[in-house]
């Protein structure tokens, strides 16, 4: 990856609608070029895909709540089980498996408490869990889905 790739990555991540043609221009390559360094990228797994970016407010979505998760089994099979369970929950945004004192961590965007209280019960029914702790979000002060580029990046 080079610094017209990293910079082909900056833009797209900011808007993944722009025409080749100005991507182009604003990286100094022609179109074509430039295209087929976009697919590369998306070949590579480097570009996940494109999508819309949906502000949850406006959609009735206006409680997000993390949720740590403790487990007393760490085996693969309840690993697999709680993975597939809590995957197919379209409440869950994320699922991080931790360090530290708290094994899992969830993002979850619900429409409300009652809503997150259906998707609590299903949660603690999908396999066994030591503890739940939910922690409810007051306001979102900061989103993005862009990563910064390093410099440092794998240059090939």
């Amino acid at each position: 990856m080079d610094a017209i790739d990293r910079k082909i990555l900056t833009i797209l991540q900011e808007n993944a609608d722009i025409a080749v043609a100005d991507l182009a221009r604003a990286v100094g390559l022609s179109p074509t070029p430039c295209w087929k360094r976009v697919q590369k990228l998306e070949s590579a797994g480097v570009i996940l895909g494109r999508v819309a970016l949906v502000d949850p407010q406006k959609i009735g979505l206006g409680l997000t709540v993390f949720v740590s998760i403790e487990t007393e089994d760490h085996s693969r099979p309840w690993l697999a089980r709680f993975a597939a369970a809590v995957s197919a929950m379209p409440e869950v945004m994320d699922i991080y498996r931790m360090a530290g004192d708290v094994d899992y961590l969830l993002r979850v965007v619900v429409a409300d408490t009652a809503a997150y209280d259906g998707f609590y019960q299903r949660l603690i029914s999908a396999a066994p869990l030591k503890k739940v702790t939910s922690r409810f979000a007051m306001e979102r002060v900061k989103a993005s889905s862009a990563y910064r580029i390093p410099e440092a990046a794998i240059e090939r």
